[in-house]
């Protein structure tokens, strides 16, 4: 009856777009995206980054079956221009000597390196299956891995961090990450409820935990609550190999196909049978997006506002935390990534989206510990609470940067 009882809230974790529950609605109005549209902002690529992208594009056609080409050359090849673009953004601003990571023939071996694990991983005959409570690849074991020997916590990094400017990013509220890692330390848990707006948001916060605070190794150990298309979409599936993930059926996935609605549900317990058992261990650290999903833009005034946070969302970890017997904790995690990797102005049903781009400052504000409010009657004061600390937080982001 305990699994059942929290399996009735699972699904809402990772979809609280397509439900209708107590919401606090985000006014804000004053935060905007650095471009106004999809299309990036032309920049000419220097011979050398140029080259960089003619090689890629003609790498991908020889590697791309016949039967796939039409449909996917496009795509990958406005990725591979947008991706080059960005490095090139990077060593501009930061200087050669302090930008290995962004030399042209680093840049097309990575890039092409992601693409070749996206067709041997993400798609064909042998796809990596996720289980529902999964574990970081790190090339370790093979044989649990799909067969991969490489680092994919590593790779991802690698892959994300020329399009971060370090030197103007932040992460504000060290005190409480302190805080938390005493707290990891005791064996206690830790939720940490977020504003999620790029699809790079784990590799942006190992970034950043690693350089700009003293705590990047804890942090490699977090767990973060994933929804079907990171581990469907083809050039996601090996950047969410190499993070430990909760993989969670939305509601509207589970629906979408009746024939397996009753494995995705199974599923879906086995996750939250998982998570339960991680949080009775003690010293858990878990990143959830209590909205179900990514910020998007308001396209009439190019503002960026949170996306309001679902209070059965955050229900279920509480549930979690208190069936645990193990004391948990409940922070919040304001995000400003937006413009590392833009998502679609609007919510797309299927995988394979079209993907921007940009060489940005981002940053973190990890806030208080939120406060226990709320019973039985009115659990969404606690979400109130927690989305209010959260919008606040990531206007000192804003601030911070600027």
């Amino acid at each position: 009856m305990q699994t059942r009882s929290l399996i009735l809230l699972a699904s809402l974790a990772v979809s609280s777009a397509w439900l209708m529950p107590h919401r606090r609605v985000s006014t804000m109005r004053s935060l905007r995206a650095t471009v106004e549209n999809d299309a990036e902002v032309a920049v000419a690529l220097k011979p050398e980054y140029e080259a960089a992208y003619s090689m890629i594009c003609s790498q991908i056609k020889d590697q791309l079956p016949e039967k796939y080409k039409d449909s996917m050359y496009p795509s990958l090849s406005h990725f591979a221009k947008e991706y080059v673009t960005a490095n090139q953004n990077c060593i501009d601003a930061i200087g050669k000597d302090k930008a290995e990571l962004c030399r042209p023939d680093v840049v097309v071996n990575r890039f092409l390196i992601g693409i070749q694990l996206a067709m041997t991983l993400g798609m064909g005959p042998n796809k990596f299956q996720f289980q529902p409570f999964h574990k970081s690849c790190r090339g370790e074991n093979p044989e649990k891995e799909g067969g991969n020997t490489i680092d994919l916590f590593k790779l991802g990094n690698d892959f994300f961090r020329p399009c971060i400017h370090m030197e103007k990013s932040v992460v504000l509220g060290q005190e409480n990450i302190h805080t938390i890692m005493e707290q990891i330390k005791q064996g206690d848990n830790v939720v940490m409820l977020a504003n999620h707006q790029s699809e790079a948001d784990p590799q942006v916060v190992s970034c950043l935990m690693n350089e700009l605070t003293e705590y990047g190794e804890e942090f490699e150990k977090m767990i973060f609550v994933a929804g079907h298309k990171v581990t469907t979409d083809a050039l996601a599936v090996p950047f969410s190999m190499g993070r430990n993930l909760i993989c969670i059926h939305s509601k509207k996935h589970i629906d979408a196909d009746p024939d397996s609605k009753a494995a995705r549900q199974k599923e879906n317990m086995r996750a939250i049978s998982g998570m339960l058992g991680a949080f009775k261990k003690g010293g858990t650290l878990l990143w959830v997006a209590p909205s179900g999903g990514r910020d998007r833009r308001n396209v009439e005034t190019n503002d960026i506002p949170i996306a309001p946070f679902d209070s059965k969302a955050i229900d279920m970890f509480r549930l979690i935390g208190s069936k645990s017997k193990v004391p948990t904790h409940y922070y919040t995690m304001a995000m400003v990534t937006y413009d590392v990797c833009p998502p679609p102005d609007h919510v797309e049903a299927g995988v394979g989206e079209l993907r921007n781009m940009r060489f940005t400052p981002v940053g973190i504000n990890v806030g208080k510990a939120c406060i226990s409010v709320g019973g039985l009657e009115s659990r969404h004061d606690f979400c109130d609470h927690a989305f209010e600390q959260c919008e606040k937080d990531y206007r000192a982001i804003w601030e911070a940067i600027k």
